[in-house]
């Protein structure tokens, strides 16, 4: 995986020593990468651009505060990811689905079983195709932050269940839940556009 060639190349001890080579190449390395991620919380070009430059000017000041219980990308992803939040926050036109709504659309259990049948779903294999990438983009972002960013980290971008709960903070138990439910919610949420997928 690109991610783990990306992190090899960052000195995260000379960047913590103060070496402004190395963090500029930290920058180099992980734009492409930062950018990617941040565009699909936000879905604008021009925005991720900015909030990519935002998140490697805050790393920067706030370096001292790096606790080194994860990996300094990992860090600098979850200042990305927030800075996006805050973005979406002020920017965003429709509200994120409340916990209730969540709650209706995951799968109904009847004597312990559930009352549909699901076979295995890859939404990133869904999202690749072209003319339903809007679709997908748009069932995501009606998604609450706490449950799209799993989506986009785990299935969009890979990440493993312990990198995702660094990024995020959170423990690898509740990116599992999330990642659960959210998969649930979205399975609902695209069912009536990919039913023959599903069936």
């Amino acid at each position: 995986m690109s991610n783990a060639s990306s992190a090899s190349r960052v000195d995260t001890e000379a960047i913590l020593n103060g070496d402004r080579a190395a963090f500029e190449a930290m920058v180099a390395s992980e734009t492409s990468r930062l950018f990617h991620i941040i565009l699909r919380y936000v879905n604008d070009d021009e925005a991720a651009r900015s909030l990519v430059q935002e998140t490697f000017l805050q790393a920067y000041k706030n370096l001292d505060s790096f606790r080194g219980d994860s990996k300094l990308t990992s860090w600098v992803t979850g200042i990305g990811i927030n800075l996006a939040r805050s973005w979406l926050r002020k920017n965003k036109r429709q509200q994120p689905m409340d916990e209730e709504t969540m709650e209706r659309l995951q799968p109904d259990f009847r004597f312990g079983r559930y009352t549909g049948s699901f076979e295995p779903w890859d939404p990133e294999q869904t999202a690749e195709r072209t003319e339903r990438k809007q679709l997908v983009h748009k069932a995501l972002d009606e998604l609450s932050d706490s449950y799209r960013e799993v989506i986009v980290l785990r299935d969009l971008e890979e990440r493993s269940t312990k990198e995702t709960a660094e990024i995020l903070d959170i423990s690898r138990g509740a990116v599992r839940v999330r990642l659960h439910r959210a998969r649930q919610a979205l399975r609902s949420l695209l069912n009536p556009h990919f039913a023959s997928d599903f069936s």
